[in-house]
């Protein structure tokens, strides 16, 4: 079953991975701007890691038939640097007319800091000047619940905001509902360890509906699986769910979302 995988960082993946996912069925896949594993220091090591984004992994991807978008920010772990962060958003605009960027992202709080929320207000605010959409990063375990309120509440507060351009990914159980009743997107990443399993994902589907739900891998420098969205269609299937339902979580919704951005092409018909 074709698929789309609508948050994964290839830049911390092998090529031999390109080759696995579109043997599995991947035909399109976005990668949001995030930490490199350490805080970089110049505006210019950004930029850099902007031109890989925008102009070496959609070549490498294309090479396996592979659509490659992606989505530019400071991440929330580096956006206690405020004058660093200031810096790469004013700098981001150099690179919103690539053909493959999507929007501002991932951008959201880690630790749920007064600077963090300072600089993820900045990017709603870039995002909203330049008509771009917006994914959302959650916090981590303990910092999620929290987290998730407070992006939530900054986000309703700007009347700007257009709820359906905003996904807002690494939903759990105790913050999905909320993400989807206040009218945003809601993204559910799979790991093997932390965030959520194929099972807990395929459990959320039968509780929530598939209304505004998508999946993801997420995969990255740390443990994580980039074939899980694959790993979701066969609980989906164990469980019985009909061809539709599955496509529809796995395939159609990245579509419908993705597609409100003039860069995202029409991709072939889904088999």
């Amino acid at each position: 079953m074709d698929y789309i995988d609508p948050h994964i960082h290839m830049v911390s993946r092998t090529t031999d991975d390109y080759e696995t996912l579109a043997r599995m069925g991947c035909v399109a896949m976005s990668e949001p701007a995030f930490w490199a594993g350490f805080d970089r220091g110049s505006v210019e090591s950004f930029r850099d890691y902007f031109r890989q984004l925008t102009q070496f992994e959609p070549k490498r991807a294309a090479q396996f038939g592979i659509q490659h978008y992606t989505w530019l920010c400071i991440n929330a772990k580096e956006a206690e640097n405020v004058s660093l962060s200031r810096e790469i958003i004013a700098m981001i605009p150099e690179f919103l007319s690539e053909s493959n960027v999507l929007g501002i992202g991932e951008i959201g709080l880690n630790k749920n800091t007064k600077n963090e929320s300072t600089i993820f207000l900045e990017h709603v605010d870039l995002a909203v000047r330049y008509g771009q959409q917006i994914l959302i990063h959650t916090p981590h375990l303990e910092d999620k619940f929290q987290g998730t309120k407070m992006i939530l509440d900054m986000l309703v507060s700007d009347s700007r905001v257009d709820r359906s351009r905003v996904l807002v990914d690494h939903v759990e159980e105790h913050t999905i509902q909320e993400v989807l009743d206040r009218g945003f997107w809601a993204g559910m990443t799979l790991y093997p360890v932390t965030k959520c399993t194929p099972a807990r994902a395929a459990d959320m589907i039968e509780k929530y509906g598939t209304e505004r739900l998508m999946a993801n891998s997420a995969g990255d420098w740390g443990p994580s699986k980039p074939t899980a969205i694959p790993d979701l269609i066969m609980e989906l299937k164990r469980r019985g769910h009909s061809r539709e339902l599955i496509r529809r979580v796995v395939y159609e919704n990245p579509c419908k979302f993705f597609s409100q951005s003039k860069n995202f092409k029409a991709l072939p018909a889904s088999s």
